[in-house]
């Protein structure tokens, strides 16, 4: 280990200005058994530089490199693993923990040591040496000069710190010394035993001749003793000074120490008195209430806005009083005490003051709006609450400081504005709702005609009567229709224009006259009594609106204990509910009032009704106007779905009459009046798929009931009545350009075309009724396989039998069909669809269509037998135009 040590110190650390103190042979716990050194290394340059270095074995060569160094002042812990049983494992925690394990338990307790003196010489630094004793640390040093060679332990584990000392290097003049010293004695070199002893001697020699001069100088020394013996009398007598002097000194100090204590007590007072005027001041400036806050408190006037500002000042600066942050012990002040029973009988007294003034001002309003309920009585307005409010407001933050004090009266003024407010009204909505349904229903004779009686009025008048009666002729069934309006039946299709644009007009009042009136009394609410207003993510259901209307507001304040609510806006739409409990009730009456009136009006109250839902949605979706209006909205669109329910009923419920022609078909011309009235009624509006999803049923409704007609009619034939009523719903529905029903105008038009040509070619049989069966049987022929060239063969269907059967249609006696064709085809039509010149026209292509086909058959069956038609095709036209003209 020395070689070693002489090597690393002269090939590593010599070149680095660092001198060797410590090695120890270890290797990496745990792993791979590759041996290296760590090495305890000073620098010889001040400031000193303690490092531990890991040194290893190079793998090309027998040298060794230095790999890893760490500076000593980083090193945290060290730890040895075990303080009791040898163990050559241990632990160095720098930026990370090292484990090493010594080749031998000798060596790590001599690094360890080392480690420990570099520590408490150089960086007096905490280092924890753990599983290491303190006996170990201090026998440390004597193991190692056991166990480590006398050359070595000099450097390295010495019993003293001069182990660790820095290396002094001879200087010149003991170099020439050494030098002149051993060239007086050649063989010093080569002999060294005897150079010691001649060394040995001549130091002998100098020992025994300092004796003898010291034994020389006796005189001297006596000399020397005499003046120590005086100069111990003179330190006896100046220690008697001292001892005197220190007791004198012990007297003042004494003193001292009385007045320091002294100072000290005075300090503590002052320190003591500036607290106590501080928390004395801190007292009297926040719990010192001003005599006029008081006064105004006692008997502010709570009439005037000066009094009212007065009052609220005053209510805020005594709720700071009360509301301080008291210190601690402050509570148990007498003082405190008493000015706080004073503050609190000053908060009830105001409170119970402030809450008698408001219920009086509630119940004066109530008073003060019903003297101006009859000029509202005539015209179809609500009475205005803005002064009221305006008034009340004064209060806001009186009512605030109020809901912070004491809830218990502001729950009781707030139930009391609601029960004065809620009667108030109900009051002027109702009369509000009479006054609209007396100008729905006109004057009081109008409104007997329709049956009415009272608010609720009921329709004594049957409006499906028409629907159940017998299909006439057109001109018939106008006849009928105006001597049942004479007798006081009327339907939804026979009432005026004028009268439901009257209605569209005082429906839309009485809900722009609700809307500002919610609006502001909700406003207001949420000002006075302090309830912000959130936007809610989504709306009250029917049902929930039904439960709050049947009693959650009731049951809101039956305590003295502040209900739970989920939040303010939940309490704000409970007191609306409560105030207004009659507007939804009321609206249903008067919605079920325009019903009865006429069936359609549900068309202009689902627009009217849609557009202010949706206009309050948009402010508010859990508002109170709006989950009413949503409500209402409801009970309109399923007055709406009863209203096409009915329409439909009705028509499966008709009947039409056997006797005369069918004409178009009541519930026909009651769509095209129900189309048209609700494409100008739901221009624009929101809720265009309720009217979409109507047209789509009725218009289904009418083709299965148009259908079944036609195949109930007796005196008029299928087709024609197909034809005239589908071209009828063609023609409306073209005119109107519904985008909805484009599907239903294109299979109308088929249903049309398609009747109108199978109309055409039954008629046509008629009139060339034998030539009809001849050349029927003559294709006949064909189609069994005949060819056509051989057909005149045939006893049946020879020359002869074509030339009788034509000779038994001239051309007067085909003129004479036409005619009474046309006369049948004028019986069957009817005149509003005005049809009758098409089919002629259809009629006239389709007898020319089948005039070429009997020619082109002749020509193909008798080629070359010079027969011919005894008219021709101008001869027909001449005849269509020649009927049609006369008739």
């Amino acid at each position: 280990m020395t070689a070693i040590k002489h090597a690393l110190q002269r090939d590593i650390f010599t070149p680095n200005d660092e001198r060797l103190l410590s090695i120890v042979n270890v290797c990496k716990a745990g792993k791979k058994k590759r041996n290296c050194f760590l090495c305890a290394t000073v620098t010889t340059e001040r400031p000193v530089q303690v490092n531990v270095v890991k040194v290893k074995k190079s793998d090309k060569g027998d040298f060794y490199k230095r790999q890893t160094a760490w500076a000593l002042r980083d090193l945290a812990v060290v730890d040895a693993k075990d303080a009791v049983k040898e163990n050559p494992e241990f632990d160095l925690h720098f930026d990370k923990v090292y484990k090493w394990v010594a080749s031998s338990t000798v060596e790590k307790n001599t690094f360890i040591s080392c480690i420990w003196k570099l520590n408490q010489r150089y960086l007096r630094k905490k280092i924890d040496f753990i599983n290491v004793s303190s006996q170990l640390l201090e026998e440390l040093p004597k193991v190692a000069e056991e166990s480590v060679p006398s050359g070595e332990n000099q450097s390295v584990a010495g019993g003293d710190e001069e182990a660790v000392d820095e290396y002094q290097e001879l200087n010149a003049r003991e170099e020439q010394d050494i030098e002149i010293m051993m060239e007086g004695c050649e063989y010093a070199i080569s002999n060294a035993e005897a150079f010691a002893e001649k060394l040995s001697r001549e130091l002998q020699v100098l020992d025994g001749a300092n004796i003898q001069s010291i034994m020389a100088s006796e005189k001297q020394v006596n000399i020397l003793m005499k003046l120590l013996d005086e100069a111990l009398k003179e330190v006896d007598q100046i220690e008697l000074k001292l001892s005197s002097y220190e007791e004198m000194l012990q007297s003042v100090k004494e003193q001292m120490d009385q007045i320091s204590e002294s100072n000290h007590l005075i300090h503590l007072s002052n320190t003591n008195n500036v607290k106590l005027l501080s928390e004395i001041e801190f007292l009297v400036n926040h719990m010192d209430l001003a005599k006029g806050h008081i006064k105004a408190l006692q008997e502010g006037d709570l009439t005037s806005s000066r009094g009212i500002e007065a009052c609220t000042n005053a209510a805020d600066a005594l709720l700071q009083c009360m509301n301080v942050a008291l210190r601690p012990g402050h509570d148990m002040l007498h003082a405190v005490k008493q000015q706080q029973q004073r503050f609190s009988d000053l908060r009830e007294q105001f409170a119970r003051r402030l809450a008698s003034h408001l219920n009086s001002v509630f119940v004066q309003q109530g008073h003060d709006q019903s003297s101006t309920l009859a000029q509202h009585s005539v015209e179809l307005t609500l009475p205005n609450h803005h002064p009221f409010h305006r008034d009340l407001l004064r209060y806001a933050k009186l009512m605030e400081w109020l809901k912070n004090t004491d809830y218990g009266k502001y729950e009781g003024l707030t139930k009391n504005y609601m029960d004065y407010l809620s009667r108030l009204y109900e009051r002027e909505i109702k009369d509000f709702f009479e006054v609209a349904k007396i100008k729905m229903t006109g004057t009081t004779r109008e409104g007997k005609k329709f049956g009415l009686h009272g608010s609720s009025g009921k329709l004594t008048g049957s409006t499906s009567s028409l629907n159940k009666l017998s299909v006439q002729s057109s001109g018939n069934r106008r006849s009928q229709s105006s001597s049942l309006l004479d007798m006081g039946n009327m339907s939804a299709s026979d009432l005026d224009v004028a009268d439901r644009t009257k209605f569209d007009k005082i429906f839309e009042q009485v809900l722009s006259e609700l809307e500002p009136l919610c609006l502001a009394e909700q406003d207001f609410i949420s000002k006075f009594f302090k309830l912000q207003q959130h936007q809610s993510i989504s709306g009250t259901t029917t049902n929930e609106a039904e439960e709050m209307d049947g009693g959650t507001s009731s049951r809101l304040y039956s305590s003295g204990v502040p209900q739970t609510i989920s939040s303010e806006k939940d309490m704000i739409r409970q007191m609306m509910t409560k105030i207004f409990r009659c507007t939804e009730p009321e609206l249903n009456n008067l919605i079920a009032l325009g019903d009865k009136i006429d069936s359609f009006n549900s068309l202009y109250m689902l627009v009217k009704m849609s557009h202010h839902v949706w206009t309050a949605q948009n402010v508010d979706p859990a508002s109170f106007l709006s989950t009413t209006l949503g409500n209402v909205l409801v009970t309109v669109k399923r007055n709406f779905d009863k209203c096409i329910s009915n329409q439909m009923k009705q028509m499966d419920e008709v009947k039409i009459s056997k006797k005369s022609k069918v004409g178009i078909l009541p519930f026909v011309a009651e769509f095209e009046e129900f189309a048209a009235l609700a494409e100008s009624i739901f221009k624009n509006a929101e809720r265009r798929g309720d009217l979409d999803k109507a047209y789509i049923k009725l218009i289904r409704a009418v083709f299965v009931s148009v259908e079944k007609v036609a195949n109930e009619s007796q005196k008029t034939p299928r087709d024609v009545v197909m034809m005239e009523n589908f071209h009828h719903i063609f023609a409306t529905l073209s005119r109107l350009k519904i985008s909805c029903l484009e599907a239903e105008k294109k299979e109308a038009k088929q249903k049309y075309t398609e009747h109108l040509q199978s109309y055409v070619i039954y008629s046509l049989g008629q009139p060339l009724e034998k030539l009809n069966h001849f050349f029927e049987g003559v294709e006949a022929r064909v189609a069994q396989g005949i060819r056509e060239e051989e057909v005149s063969y045939q006893l049946a269907f020879n020359k002869q039998e074509l030339r009788k059967v034509i000779k038994e249609y001239p051309g007067k006696e085909v003129k004479k069909g036409l005619d009474n064709l046309y006369k049948k085809v004028d019986k069957h039509l009817c005149e509003e669809e005005n049809l009758l010149q098409v089919v002629w026209h259809s009629m006239q292509d389709e007898f020319i269509r089948q005039y070429k086909h009997f020619e082109g058959l002749i020509a193909r069956c008798y080629p070359g037998s010079g027969i011919t038609m005894e008219f021709t095709i101008q001869d027909i036209l001449d005849y269509c135009s020649s009927i049609a003209q006369s008739h």
